[in-house]
């Protein structure tokens, strides 16, 4: 658990935070488990998860994901799970440690990335994030389109 990942494989993302990359710059990225109840984890792998404005937050020692949407299971009963409860992360204490440092001193934020399967459990991908300015924002639009034009041209230029 806690490590800094590696690349994944696409069939098992269950669920991207493509506004993250938008509003911020990701400087380091950690993988992490994440305590579920059981209906949890069936409506998990129906993709049914929204992280918007979703962020973690280290209390008492203890990594804590916030304002995760994971919606009701539809076959649940009675004991379904509260859709936006507060989770907690599964990292090891030196790691909460050095993330809390660089939170308090820094003004950085955690913020999940993605959810995906890593040999059958479900696995948060964190990133320790910059905020982007409205300038930042625009480069990396431009820089977007840029890229977009020059791989249009080359294909044009192979036929």
């Amino acid at each position: 658990m806690g490590k800094k990942t590696k690349k994944t494989d696409n069939s098992n993302v269950l669920a991207n935070n493509k506004k993250a990359f938008h509003d911020f710059t990701v400087l380091e990225r950690y993988e992490a488990g994440i305590s579920l109840a059981g209906t949890e984890v069936k409506s998990c792998r129906a993709r049914n998860i929204s992280m918007i404005d979703s962020y973690v937050r280290i209390q008492n020692g203890q990594a804590i994901l916030l304002n995760v949407h994971i919606a009701a299971y539809e076959q649940g009963n009675r004991f379904n799970h509260d859709p936006v409860r507060k989770r907690t992360l599964l990292l090891h204490k030196r790691e909460i440690l050095k993330l809390f440092q660089q939170l308090r001193e820094k003004g950085l934020t955690l913020v999940p990335l993605k959810f995906y399967l890593n040999k059958g459990l479900i696995k948060v991908e964190l990133g320790l994030c910059k905020g982007k300015t409205k300038g930042d924002k625009r480069e990396s639009l431009r820089e977007r389109q840029d890229n977009r034009d020059a791989r249009r041209a080359m294909s044009l230029y192979k036929r």
